[in-house]
């Protein structure tokens, strides 16, 4: 029922290493392509409880999707739960902890992520009245391209600057490590580093506390 996301981060910085990773996508992989270019709103949300989101988003999903976002639920031991806007298209999205990685930046979570026909602010009132707060508000432009057997997306993240994430989707949580490993190969073909979460998670806590100055601009910041 579940999809497990394996997402591994390299914090490129500069227009300069994205546009390096670019031309290393097309080299190494000549059949790769853009598949889509957008521009996202990300509200993340601290607080509450998915058992109250499960009661009340009911209505806005169908039977179906309601039924794994239930199921994901009953799994998880943490989760970080956000709101989306994606060109207009307005998403639900949780991700839930596999192991001990982190539900907000792990590299191995339990996803959902799905259509509501909302709008973002009506989206977010409904997480407000099941209990949740805003944890920090995010802005990027995202290209993702279709590369071997991975979807890579190259981010300009309010805050962050320039951040590729490698990411393959896998049905069982036993695939994961296989999935995991397989990333860290492509990564080490393209030439580009892991994000180490220590420090992904530094960065994070500080934008988390600083988000009103970079929130839909082109600001950025250094954390070690």
């Amino acid at each position: 029922m579940q999809q497990y996301e394996v997402e591994v981060k390299s914090l490129l910085g500069s227009s300069e290493q994205a546009e390096i990773l670019r031309n290393k996508i097309r080299t190494l992989d000549p059949r790769s392509k853009c598949t889509s270019k957008n521009k996202q709103l990300n509200h993340y949300f601290t607080g509450g409880t998915l058992e109250a989101l499960v009661k009340k988003i009911e209505g806005h999903l169908s039977p179906k999707l309601h039924e794994v976002l239930v199921d994901l639920a009953l799994r998880a031991t943490q989760s970080s739960v956000r709101t989306r806007n994606k060109d207009g298209e307005v998403l639900l999205v949780v991700k839930a902890s596999v192991g001990t990685d982190s539900s907000a930046n792990g590299v191995a979570r339990m996803e959902f992520e799905e259509r509501v026909d909302l709008t973002l602010e009506q989206l977010d009132q409904i997480l407000i009245s099941a209990g949740f707060r805003y944890q920090a508000k995010w802005s990027r432009e995202r290209e993702e391209y279709a590369f071997k057997d991975t979807t890579v997306c190259l981010d300009r993240n309010a805050g962050y600057g320039w951040l590729a994430e490698f990411e393959m989707v896998v049905g069982t949580e036993e695939e994961v490590a296989a999935a995991r490993e397989r990333i860290a190969a492509l990564m080490q073909e393209c030439g580009v580093e892991e994000l180490q979460q220590e420090r992904l998670e530094r960065m994070f806590a500080h934008y988390n506390a600083h988000w009103p100055e970079y929130y839909g601009t082109d600001k950025i910041f250094t954390i070690q």
